[in-house]
């Protein structure tokens, strides 16, 4: 073993414990420690922050998309039952990529609810329900069968439970449903409405949804809404990490039916709103990590600062200031490696097993983070992914190794006859 990296060794606090141990080296391991502490604590934060915010974003993209399509068709023609005449044909074309997986129709439009004296702005939405559960999860999350109730003609509505329990209805209850268009008489504006009974709700988990989204038959949202609907077909793929590029594929098999968006389209300010946090928060994390491996240059400075007779001898032995500068860089790489790996552990077994630490600090503090009255998820998710936890660990020993150059190169420039005059 090379002396440099023994002596780098020692003055990190890895020497033998056997010798007894004087006040200089004590001082040294404490500071040494103390910046392994700082570089693990920093790493360790980042993990568990990212992985949190990993968590929310897929759980919510998750209940997003139970609701919403993977890819939708817009079809070009206006008049709503010659756009729905032909979704079987533009259905049959779009199966025959091999990446979908089913096709549904939909009429979508606002409209409002009222309920006695509540009125409520809502998306409507016409589907077919028997083939409903080929593009979204809307059969699991009802609350009883009233899917199977939404027949043409019978001008049935489902209801999210949010919305219900704000407008005080129950299965079975009359609701009016207005769309913003209408006629225009000499007794002023006529909007046109209708009257639908409820004969559903659900609950997708998204305060959002549950609060705002209304489903009817297809065939009645085309009659209430006419030509003010947007018309089309909900198309779900193997991979709905691959829905843009699937959208693209569809866009120019289907460019002479309409034209296709995916669901990253559709909610692209709240998905880049994410990123923007994501990155922030990783902006502002790394400060901590940045102020230990400041903390890591200080103790270095002042080891060196310690270690002058040390040096001094070693160059009057014959080191070379090469050597002299390994030494620190040495002491400098151990301890930004060893920090580095007990932030990597203490952060990845947090986040893997946050869901269990959470729960048992809530019930030790008697506290609830999440109120599931006002959040629409009630736990802390954790999605910890190994590329964030790679490149903050390399993040983490670069600025270690960083923070060392100085010192290290400090420690090479001592003249041994300047030190030993004084000592």
């Amino acid at each position: 073993m090379r002396y440099e990296f023994w002596v780098g060794a020692r003055y990190a606090g890895l020497g033998s414990r056997r010798r007894k141990v004087d006040k200089g080296d004590r001082f040294v391991s404490f500071i040494a420690s103390s910046s392994m502490v700082g570089i693990a604590l920093g790493v360790a934060a980042l993990i568990v922050v990212l992985s949190v915010v990993n968590g929310f974003q897929t759980q919510v993209r998750d209940k997003m998309l139970s609701v919403l399509p993977h890819v939708e068709l817009f079809l070009r023609d206006n008049a709503q039952h010659q756009a729905l005449s032909r979704w079987p044909e533009v259905a049959d074309q779009a199966k025959q990529n091999s990446h979908v997986l089913g096709a549904a129709p939909f009429v979508s439009a606002q409209g409002m609810v009222l309920r006695g004296n509540n009125l409520r702005g809502v998306q409507v939405r016409g589907i077919d329900p028997e083939i409903e559960g080929e593009v979204s999860e809307l059969p699991k999350q009802m609350l009883d069968d009233g899917l199977a109730k939404l027949e043409d003609g019978t001008y049935g509505i489902v209801l999210g439970a949010q919305l219900a329990h704000t407008l005080g209805v129950l299965e079975g209850d009359h609701v009016m449903l207005m769309a913003p268009q209408g006629a225009v008489s000499p007794a002023g504006f006529s909007p046109r409405m209708r009257q639908f009974t409820v004969v559903g709700l659900y609950s997708s988990g998204h305060y959002e949804y549950d609060s705002s989204l209304v489903f009817i038959n297809v065939d009645d949202a085309a009659r209430l809404f006419r030509d003010n609907a947007q018309s089309g077909l909900r198309l779900s793929i193997d991979d709905m990490h691959q829905a843009p590029q699937r959208a693209a594929e569809l866009g120019q098999q289907l460019s002479a039916y309409g034209v296709v968006r995916d669901w990253t389209q559709n909610n692209k300010t709240w998905f880049a709103a994410v990123q923007t946090e994501k990155r922030m928060l990783f902006l502002i994390l790394l400060l901590i990590v940045t102020v230990a491996a400041f903390n890591l240059l200080s103790s270095l400075v002042m080891t060196v600062k310690d270690k002058q007779s040390d040096i001094a001898i070693l160059r009057s032995l014959g080191a070379t200031p090469r050597s002299i500068a390994w030494i620190f860089l040495i002491q400098g790489a151990i301890i930004g490696v060893v920090g580095t790996g007990l932030g990597v552990f203490l952060g990845t077994l947090l986040a893997f097993n946050i869901e269990t630490v959470v729960p048992w600090v809530e019930r030790l503090l008697g506290i609830h983070f999440l109120d599931p009255q006002i959040y629409f998820i009630s736990t802390l998710p954790s999605n910890p992914q190994w590329a964030d936890i790679i490149f903050i660990a390399v993040v983490a020993l670069c600025l270690s190794l960083l923070a060392t150059l100085y010192p290290s190169w400090r420690a090479s420039k001592l003249q041994p006859a300047q030190v030993l005059r004084h000592d």
